[in-house]
């Protein structure tokens, strides 16, 4: 491609990174079509069989209307299920959490603002926020990139390779020690402390909070050992990283 016009080349990246799109569509679309339909299905079951036994005690269409009430109440992140002994939905932790999301750009959708001065609030905290989280991860940069280079700059010494092989095996260490530290152990913890999620749960949510997707299908849940928060804080800490487990529950 170095032959190429910068046009040229251009064109050609967009083609593949729509083609790459379609493809990662058409995966997704087969892995995960039929599991929703079959929760659709049953959804649509559970639903005839309740209207079949407490029906003629309700209202037409009384149950939609209430299911619809919830459902965008949740999509805030408040929820009525559960007793009143449980936290509230925006207490001190799931404050935190969502703060923390804004700073990392996160941002998992699990709960949003409902006021007029919580969104102006969000916009001017993000405003400011997110320069002072690049600064940080700057500083960090600053200070850790010497450190990190130091091991490997002595085994290119030991081993005499050559600047291409030294760069290489420094990334490769690098990566390594990146998906040990922030994604196996945290996932490995989560998986204990949690009790009720798989592995392959934590370790995608941890994958997922690394990199700043925060798809929020498992979000940090309330009762546990070791509150999601604070993993959260130790990467931010380290890494200007990233948010745990609500779908951990």
């Amino acid at each position: 491609m170095g032959a190429l016009r910068p046009w040229a080349r251009y064109g050609l990246l967009a083609v593949a990174h729509l083609l790459a799109l379609g493809l990662g569509a058409t995966v997704l679309q087969a892995l995960e079509g039929p599991p929703a339909l079959r929760l659709q299905a049953n959804l649509r079951a559970e639903l005839a069989t309740f209207q079949a036994e407490f029906g003629a005690c309700l209202p037409a269409g009384a149950l939609e209307e209430l299911l619809g009430t919830a459902l965008v109440a949740q999509a805030h992140g408040v929820s009525s299920l559960g007793n009143g002994s449980e936290a509230r939905n925006w207490d001190l932790p799931s404050a935190l959490l969502f703060t923390a999301s804004l700073l990392t750009t996160t941002g998992y959708g699990h709960m949003a603002p409902l006021s007029a001065g919580g969104k102006a609030f969000c916009v001017a905290y993000a405003a400011l926020g997110l320069p002072a989280s690049l600064a940080l991860v700057a500083a960090l940069r600053h200070c850790l990139v010497p450190l990190l280079s130091r091991p490997g700059a002595w085994v290119a010494t030991c081993w005499q390779l050559t600047p291409p092989r030294a760069a290489l095996l420094q990334a490769v260490a690098l990566g390594l020690l990146v998906v040990g530290v922030f994604v196996l152990l945290p996932a490995l913890v989560l998986w204990d402390v949690q009790g009720n999620c798989s592995l392959l749960e934590a370790i995608y949510f941890c994958f997922s909070s690394l990199s700043t997707i925060g798809l929020g299908d498992l979000l940090p849940g309330h009762g546990s050992g070791l509150h999601p928060v604070l993993y959260h804080l130790c990467q931010f800490a380290l890494l200007g990283g990233r948010p745990l487990p609500q779908g951990m529950v």
